[in-house]
């Protein structure tokens, strides 16, 4: 027995050099500056990093840099509905303003039907953002619909910010304070905020361009799930491994993250078949892989995109950020050097 865990180790100490290599020319290749990524298989989870914080220092990245997660933080913001729903303080199904007002969308007949399934769902019919989220007046910009609400999928980040207001109304508390005591807490996610934090300065990335150059590092001083959370990978995995075992829910509820809510079916759209092998949950899309079921979501603030893949029938996952908007590119690679060849699907999925 002995013998066989000291090859296992061998074997192990053996592949990761070249798993590290084979990510520095990655990085390379498609022009990104700097990665942290974690593999997880059978409950060991694995940390890489490679690159460096900014394309022209010599500053490598580390598991402590921060990075910026962009949409990954819905996903969080999912799991805190989900708790509050657990708690009795939520009705998925009862109208968002019938626990708070929401004066963007004053006078839009669709908005008394909205409700926090179809925010989780991206089925609101709102867009994704209806000016510049980082712009002096989006927060009090009128939010108008696109689509009918419930009658198709149309990835909304809006949706995601009322949710937001009304959790924070209906509790009283604002989303870091939430977030810190019923997630980042729990999970000892020490090095993640939705605002910025002094304490990152001295390890943050910076963003860079598809050519490559770098931007800046952005200190949101604003709390927004929908794209302000800082994280790092090692962080952040101790929040997927919580997510998709349910850590914290009742089973019934869990069970929401794995089970279609919805075919997927993008809205403007001309009618026709639905991609047989993406749906979407609560909070999370679903991927029929070659390698099994799979949860996974994606991040992108431009400068800044990320990625993780669950696959819970192989207890294996795989979760990346880059500081670039080349990013995404590597999904593809990074999943078959880490968990094997095969199909995934989403990256296919994210260009149509």
């Amino acid at each position: 027995m002995k013998l066989l865990l000291l090859l296992a180790l061998l074997l192990l100490s053996l592949h990761a050099p070249a798993q590290q290599a084979e990510l520095t020319a990655l990085l390379a290749q498609r022009n990104v500056p700097g990665l942290q990524l974690v593999h997880t298989k059978g409950g060991k989870a694995t940390t890489y990093t490679a690159g460096r914080l900014r394309q022209d220092s010599a500053a490598a990245v580390t598991a402590e840099t921060v990075f910026q997660a962009a949409s990954l933080g819905k996903v969080v913001l999912a799991y805190l509905t989900l708790h509050l729903h657990d708690q009795g303080r939520l009705n998925l199904d009862r109208p968002l303003l019938s626990y708070a007002p929401y004066p963007r969308v004053q006078g839009q007949p669709h908005a008394a039907r909205i409700t926090a399934r179809m925010v989780l769902t991206h089925t609101t019919g709102l867009p994704n953002w209806a000016d510049n989220p980082l712009g002096a007046t989006w927060a009090t910009s009128p939010l108008a619909f696109r689509f009918a609400p419930d009658s198709c999928w149309n990835y909304s980040g809006e949706g995601f910010v009322w949710l937001q207001h009304t959790l924070e109304q209906l509790t009283g508390e604002p989303l870091e304070t939430l977030a810190q005591r019923e997630v980042f807490g729990p999970l000892k996610m020490r090095r993640s905020s939705f605002r910025w934090q002094p304490r990152f300065a001295g390890n943050a990335a910076y963003g860079h361009d598809k050519a490559g150059q770098p931007t800046q590092v952005r200190r949101f001083a604003e709390p927004y799930a929908a794209y302000s959370l800082l994280t790092t990978a090692p962080d952040y995995n101790r929040f997927v491994q919580a997510l998709h075992t349910g850590r914290g829910l009742k089973r019934t509820t869990a069970a929401l993250l794995t089970t279609p809510a919805n075919e997927a079916r993008r809205c403007g759209r001309p009618a026709g078949p639905t991609d047989p092998f993406v749906a979407w949950a609560a909070g999370v899309g679903l991927a029929t892989t070659s390698a099994g079921p799979a949860l996974w979501h994606w991040g992108d603030n431009d400068d800044f995109q990320a990625f993780f893949m669950v696959l819970p029938g192989r207890r294996e996952s795989m979760l990346f950020f880059t500081n670039s908007a080349n990013g995404l590119l590597l999904t593809d690679e990074l999943l078959r050097l880490f968990i094997g060849p095969g199909v995934y699907r989403t990256s296919q999925w994210l260009a149509e």
